[in-house]
């Protein structure tokens, strides 16, 4: 019964989605499925490290996942630093978590320091307040990052939906726009994860038993999403970055965490804005308020994907066969992302 369901689904799309290598395809998800039904569990880290001795610096988190997770780590008694450039926003999480942990016990494991994790000075003060506070630490989640919405000819100030005979071309301000965006995102998804890396993993490796790190990417790192060209770049440079640095540094457990589009705020970040706009910019996709992964969800997966030693994690679930199945079924993929973003 399941086959023919699973067979039914697969000639439906093929139907809908033209170039269609179905025998691939069902070969494709059947082995996923596979692998994911039957694959082992690591032991739990918390066998190592006591949840209660935990200690944990979580970068960007005056805001959004990073902000619930600091939260969340506070309940169960952990150590928490928590780093942020808006320092009001940041004193309220600390308190938070000074306060969450109280309730159960713990007293005096809430640190804050305002930083940017892109400025290299900064890093080396939130590393040694860390260092002086805990004499080192056992998880760093990278959170921080910047968002982009528009198509990248959007972005130059290039409107390619009514071109004129001649066709519309980039003026010099216009690229150069589109570069200084460019470089925005650079700067808070790709050096910052850098400067973030180079700063921590030596204290990671000589003071924890069990060292972790968390990149919190994004589904768009690994399936291209029209109108994110730039977020999902840089995110896919970050992402790669850490993929080579858990060959360099095998004591410390890596873990990627991919997750679908997250309810909240996170858009106001953009940095991608059209030159001379004075209206809110289009966003493409359905209001992330409404059909978004709800915060907390996104918190505890990644989480327990640290508890667990886990390396690659996707929420929904589902976007793990969509990465498998974008190289053997692309035409499936680039439609569906197309349908996600309202792009046409």
């Amino acid at each position: 019964m399941a086959s023919e369901t699973a067979s039914t689904i697969l000639t439906r799309l093929a139907q809908r989605v033209p170039q269609v290598p179905l025998y691939i395809a069902g070969a494709v998800s059947l082995s996923v499925v596979t692998c994911l039904l039957f694959r082992s569990r690591p032991p739990q880290r918390t066998r190592v490290i006591a949840a209660s001795k935990e200690r944990v610096l979580i970068l960007g988190a005056t805001s959004g996942v990073g902000r619930v997770i600091a939260q969340q780590y506070a309940v169960r008694g952990a150590y928490v630093c928590v780093v942020g450039r808006r320092e009001e926003k940041l004193n309220e999480v600390v308190q938070e978590c000074v306060e969450l942990a109280a309730r159960n016990g713990f007293e005096g494991r809430g640190l804050g320091v305002r930083a940017d994790i892109s400025d290299v000075n900064d890093m080396i003060r939130v590393r040694e307040t860390v260092e002086k506070a805990w004499s080192g630490l056992d998880t760093v989640i990278v959170a921080a990052g910047v968002s982009t919405l528009q198509p990248l000819m959007a972005v130059a100030g290039v409107e390619m939906s009514t071109p004129d005979i001649v066709g519309s071309q980039a003026s010099p301000e216009g690229i150069q726009h589109a570069v200084n965006a460019a470089q925005a995102a650079v700067n808070g998804n790709y050096l910052g994860s850098l400067v973030a890396a180079v700063t921590l993993i030596p204290l990671l490796t000589y003071t924890s038993s069990s060292p972790s790190i968390l990149l919190l990417s994004s589904a768009a790192a690994v399936l291209p999403p029209p109108t994110r060209s730039i977020y999902a770049s840089t995110k896919c440079a970050s992402l790669m970055l850490y993929q080579a640095l858990q060959i360099e540094h095998p004591s410390i457990k890596f873990t990627f965490f991919f997750p679908g589009t997250i309810e909240g705020d996170f858009r106001a970040s953009a940095v991608d804005n059209p030159p001379g706009w004075t209206t809110p910019p289009k966003i493409h996709e359905d209001d992330p308020k409404k059909n978004g992964l709800k915060r907390e969800v996104v918190a505890r997966g990644c989480m327990r994907a640290i508890d667990r030693g886990e390396r690659n994690v996707y929420i929904p679930r589902h976007y793990r066969v969509a990465h498998v199945l974008y190289w053997f079924w692309p035409a499936f993929i680039e439609w569906r992302t197309s349908v996600k973003y309202n792009f046409r």
